[in-house]
């Protein structure tokens, strides 16, 4: 199993329990209701309240936006992490410490923010367009007028590695409604921000099909779990984790969750993807996370966290939300396939 090198000031700690963390914050609302004050950003569930960067709170931690009137959003029930699972959330140094974000670092994961300062997320928009009745342009404003939610989220790379995570923003779905599909719309497509000049990766690989685009079918994006993401651990998204607006799939691989998306186009034959053009054999269209489709260079049986390597654990089917998805694929393989070849297209 491959290891990834993650900075020596990441520990592996618990997780203050969601109870207390939910109680803390309303008891924060509240007293600043009390004062006439706005309560500031709260944290994440397992640390205290984060300090502004003057107090000492490290500079990869710090949201390159801020909106106090929106975090952080109430907490959802459901659907939460799948039970199966350990539910301890990842310490967000460890999140924001290591991540795929192949415009910035291209070629593996690793440390991409030291790479994200000139990375401009304000002002941004983002087109809706294609088959729709309604085609609009939300800026910054306009998207965090939606009613937000935080939902704990397990995510898995298509790597190995895994964590589980606070995401915060609303469902796709509520965004695609507003701007009315036609008949004809059966894909949506994402495209992520288009700019070399602030995202080194781009520069080293410019013989890629840039910028990064997904895709879904319309039935997956209209899934209540299909999320548009706008914050991470009570705040705004971190630049590292595709600030200021990104996709959150979480029964698929982390490649099928584009960042820092600038456009949506709702369409009517399927498009292609970024990972899928370069790589057919190795990454799909669906690409759902599933333990009996082996990757070409290695198994998917088992998962790891990211904070703690040496911690594996079985993976789960749907990444754990089959209840919620499982109905969307009647055939999706539940025995052992084998790996594909060159020339193959992976499912």
């Amino acid at each position: 199993m491959h290891k990834y090198d993650l900075p020596s000031e990441i520990q592996r700690r618990d997780v203050t329990d969601p109870a207390v963390f939910l109680d803390r914050r309303r008891f924060l609302k509240q007293a600043a209701a009390t004062v006439g004050l706005l309560a500031g950003p709260a944290a994440c569930a397992q640390e205290p309240a984060a300090a502004p960067p003057s107090t000492g709170t490290p500079a990869k931690l710090t949201p390159p936006i801020d909106r106090p009137d929106v975090f952080p959003p109430e907490r959802a029930l459901e659907p939460g992490i799948p039970p199966q699972l350990d539910q301890t959330l990842t310490p967000r140094l460890a999140a924001a410490s290591h991540n795929n974000f192949y415009e910035f670092l291209y070629g593996r994961a690793g440390d991409v923010w030291p790479l994200t300062h000139d990375f401009v997320v304000e002002p941004w928009s983002v087109e809706v367009t294609g088959e729709c009745n309604k085609p609009t342009t939300f800026d910054l404003d306009a998207l965090f007028k939606f009613a937000h939610e935080e939902r704990l989220c397990h995510f898995r790379c298509v790597e190995r590695w895994a964590m589980n995570v606070p995401w915060s923003g609303f469902p796709l779905r509520t965004l695609l409604e507003q701007v009315e599909p036609t008949s004809h719309a059966k894909f949506v497509r994402f495209v992520s921000a288009n700019r070399p000049e602030q995202m080194r990766g781009m520069r080293r690989r410019p013989d890629n099909p840039w910028p990064y685009h997904e895709a879904l079918r319309l039935d997956e994006a209209m899934n209540d779990l299909a999320m548009v993401v706008t914050g991470v651990y009570g705040e705004p998204l971190l630049k590292q984790h595709g600030a200021p607006i990104r996709i959150i799939v979480p029964w698929k691989y982390g490649y099928k969750n584009p960042k820092s998306i600038v456009k949506i186009e709702l369409l009517r034959e399927q498009p292609p993807t970024f990972w899928a053009t370069l790589n057919p054999p190795e990454y799909g269209f669906l690409s759902n996370v599933n333990p009996f489709i082996p990757h070409p260079r290695w198994s998917q049986a088992r998962s790891y966290w990211l904070d703690k390597q040496d911690k594996s654990f079985p993976t789960p089917i749907f990444n754990g939300y089959g209840k919620y998805v499982a109905d969307l694929y009647p055939d999706e393989p539940r025995e052992l396939i084998p790996a594909l070849s060159r020339g193959q297209i992976a499912r």
